[in-house]
């Protein structure tokens, strides 16, 4: 399986999902094509959620060989829309995933939408994609697959997302953001995503 995120934490919106599919034994490559260097909090060191993406990925025992990391800036995607699309090919070529998980190509973020189309484009014909909303960039959705999770999934997802303590005071990163109880009504389970 492979996720494909845009920026620093994006990747974390499926945590409970992550979480279970590495309970399962699933291998997981990741693939971030900004670390948002722009998007530091004042006073910071630029490279700190490059730091704090590879603390989460040791913190679920990711190999390293697993990860791609891209320095592309925020809010410049479309400029690098053809560099995207080529590094996803490349990736589709090397790792054979018969799963992706990308940004959903409904979300509104500009950079999103570049990684949401040049997955769809990298990937479909070779694999299932998924598409993961983030409800504050989106107008609208199309709620169509819930993953019933386990409370354990959740602490692990929270875990995972403790590492980014540069963003601590975002939406979604109190431990309260991490539950998805709304979807988990569509399952009859406690949460879902």
């Amino acid at each position: 399986m492979s996720v494909v995120a845009t920026h620093r934490r994006c990747r974390i919106r499926r945590g409970g999902v992550i979480s279970k599919l590495l309970e399962e034994g699933t291998e997981l490559y990741w693939a971030v094509f900004s670390i948002a260097e722009d998007s530091v909090p004042d006073g910071m060191p630029k490279d700190t959620l490059k730091k704090e993406f590879l603390e989460v990925a040791k913190s679920v025992e990711i190999k390293e060989t697993n990860l791609f990391v891209g320095n592309i800036r925020v809010r410049r995607f479309d400029e690098k829309r053809q560099d995207i699309l080529e590094k996803l090919v490349e990736y589709r070529n090397e790792i054979q995933p018969d799963l992706v998980v990308a940004p959903s190509t409904l979300d509104q973020h500009q950079d999103h939408q570049v990684v949401a189309r040049e997955t769809v484009r990298a990937f479909k014909n070779y694999c299932s994609i998924i598409g993961y909303e983030m409800p504050w960039n989106m107008l609208s959705a199309r709620l169509n697959l819930f993953v019933s999770l386990e409370e354990r999934h959740i602490k692990m997802k929270w875990e995972m997302l403790k590492n980014y303590h540069s963003q601590s005071d975002s939406c979604g990163l109190r431990s309260e953001g991490v539950r998805r109880r709304q979807f988990g009504c569509f399952r009859r389970s406690v949460e879902a995503e």
